[in-house]
């Protein structure tokens, strides 16, 4: 897998683990080893140019997916063709209140974005409640057990 991490925000993140999050999302979802993915880390006055310019909204936001070849999961029996996943990018910035707010780590709401925006690049949504719970759903069991066996391979 061709995971490509930048991080031009001019906050500290840990890039190492965002790609081996996204490698084990990747993993998890049976996409082709050969899939690309990048994602990038900006600040808030480009998040937010990047957030009228694609989604019409003010304001800086969290996390855009831009999707390549739409790629959906695979199955253990039958991995995604090899292509181009798409592009994620992250405001760590936005990431920080956002985790003030819900009581944990920046690091741990940027690894919560990473994978929301993964699943967004691979036809997940969340715009009516039953995708939102199978998305949000999966979202957690996914960074979960990342976050439990992380440790171990250390």
């Amino acid at each position: 897998m061709s995971i490509e991490v930048n991080n031009e925000s001019g906050r500290p993140c840990e890039e190492r683990e965002v790609s081996e999050l996204a490698r084990y999302v990747l993993d998890q979802m049976h996409v082709h080893p050969q899939v690309e993915l990048s994602i990038i880390m900006v600040g808030s006055a480009e998040m937010e140019k990047l957030h009228i310019d694609w989604m019409d909204e003010p304001g800086p936001t969290d996390v855009l997916s831009f999707p390549m070849d739409e790629l959906r999961p695979g199955t253990e029996d039958s991995i995604t063709p090899a292509g181009l996943l798409g592009d994620i990018v992250l405001c760590p910035e936005v990431a920080e209140k956002q985790a003030m707010a819900a009581g944990h780590s920046a690091m741990e709401e940027i690894l919560l974005l990473t994978t929301h925006g993964i699943l967004h690049l691979l036809g997940y949504d969340h715009a009516e409640p039953d995708e939102e719970r199978e998305m949000f759903a999966l979202q957690r069991q996914l960074l979960l057990t990342f976050l439990a066996n992380r440790g171990r391979d250390s």
